[in-house]
Parts: C-alpha cells; sequence; structure tokens
C-alpha cells in the first residue's frame, strides 16, 4: 500500500484532500502544526470510512524537527505521494507590512517545501514511482493586492516545482502544482460577498474543496503519470 503526506492537513482543503487520497487506497499521513486535535478529527473520518490514516505534529518552517518526524515516518518505509498543503497567508499592502509578516508566509511556503520534500525524495526515487503536489493559489499566477507575500511564496512553488519536476523525470517521478481560485470554505464566505464572486469568476460560484480534492486524486494516481512540471489553475475561469 501507497503512503500519502498531507501537510497542512488538518482542515479545509487539507482535509479533503486526505480523505479522497484515503478512499483511492492509499494510507494517509495528515500532518498539523497548530491544530492537532483536527488532525486526528480528519484521521477518525477517514478509519470511519474503511481507510488507514495516521496524524503527524511538526512545525515544516523548523528543519531539525521535521526531519526528525519525516525520518521516523521513513522507517516505516517510503512515502510515494506528497501533497505539500501547508500555507498561510497575513495580508497586508508591501507599504505596510511588517517584516515578520512577509517572512513567516515566505518561510511556510518554501522552506516547508523544501524541509518536507528533501528529507522524503531519495527514498521515493528509489522506489521509481512518486508523486509531489504543492498547493498554490491564483494570486501567485495573477497576482493580488494586498498579497506581495503570499503571491510572491506561490509563485516561488512554481518555479520550484518546474525544476524539481526536470530533476525527478527519469525516476518515474512527477511533480506538479495546483492553483485554487476562490474555494468555499467559512474564511470564503466572510472576505466576498455573492456579487463579488459572480464579478471575479466566470462561472459566477465558488469552487468546493471537494473539487480540488479531485484534481490531486487524478494527479497522484497512475493516469497523471505522463503530466509534470505543470501549474493547474483551478479557478471557475479566472486565469
Amino acid at each position: 500500500m501507497k503512503r500519502a503526506l498531507v501537510t497542512g492537513g488538518s482542515g479545509g482543503i487539507g482535509a479533503e484532500i486526505a480523505r479522497r487520497l484515503a478512499r483511492d487506497g492509499l494510507k494517509v499521513i495528515v500532518h498539523a502544526n497548530c491544530h492537532p486535535e483536527q488532525a486526528e478529527a480528519t484521521v477518525s473520518a477517514i478509519v470511519a470510512e474503511g481507510g488507514i490514516a495516521e496524524a503527524v505534529v511538526f512545525d515544516v518552517c523548523d528543519a531539525a524537527q521535521s526531519r526528525k518526524e519525516l525520518e521516523r515516518l521513513l522507517e516505516g518505509g517510503p512515502v510515494q505521494v506528497l501533497v505539500n498543503n501547508a500555507g498561510i497567508h497575513d495580508d497586508a499592502p508591501l507599504a505596510g507590512m511588517r517584516p515578520e509578516q512577509w517572512h513567516r508566509v515566505v518561510d511556510v511556503a518554501l522552506d516547508g517545501f523544501y524541509n518536507v520534500t528533501q528529507p522524503l525524495l531519495l527514498p521515493m526515487l528509489g522506489t521509481r514511482w512518486g508523486r509531489i503536489i504543492s498547493m498554490s493559489s491564483v494570486a501567485g499566477v495573477t497576482g493580488n493586492r494586498g498579497q506581495v507575500n503570499y503571491a510572491a511564496a506561490k509563485a516561488g512553488l512554481h518555479g520550484a516545482t518546474r525544476s524539481l519536476a526536470r530533476e525527478v523525470a527519469s525516476r518515474g517521478v512527477t511533480v506538479n502544482a495546483v492553483a485554487p481560485g476562490i474555494i468555499a470554505s467559512s474564511m470564503t464566505m466572510r472576505l466576498f460577498t455573492s456579487a463579488q464572486i459572480d464579478a471575479l469568476v466566470p462561472m459566477k460560484r465558488a469552487g468546493t474543496a471537494e473539487e480540488v480534492a479531485h484534481l490531486v486524486s487524478f494527479l497522484a494516481s497512475d493516469g497523471a503519470g505522463y503530466i509534470s512540471g505543470q501549474v493547474i489553475g483551478i479557478n471557475g475561469g479566472m486565469a
């Protein structure tokens, strides 16, 4: 049975991705940092559906802590599907953005990508089959006012994705990024009115976490074996 690690899998899109991968027959490792109880709730939901899952807790920005936990996980065998979903945003116009707002957002996305992906890479390559999927955002493609830090972090993931895809292509490992637009959540409903969504999204609705999870599920499948180095938008036609 292949194993999948979903970082930031404790809520929202990450939890839905974890549940979907479990339904696909993978043993899922659900990562959390600040909300371990939510990761455990996702694990319980997966187990209740007949899947296999466990939770892991560490800060992806902490290289030593991340490596220690990942080495422990690797004692059980390679992780062949990695979904880099951990991410935060802390919005402000750049002119008023505090240094810690810039660094924390960029660190979670980019240091987190390195700190998690790098330790798992050689064991994955040894199996000659792997899937690395990083969650980006339409902001990383088009930019967005008040999100210079977030857009920069996500655009950095695009470069990392395309470069790593070239490094590992001959070993049966694909590397892609998924860039959602406006996805329905309690936060989204606070940030956008229905009228604003109608104006921004050609499809006139927000997407769902389930739709994002379906895309990730496909990219993690055998059927997506010739797709690599891509940034795939799921945004209702926004870009």
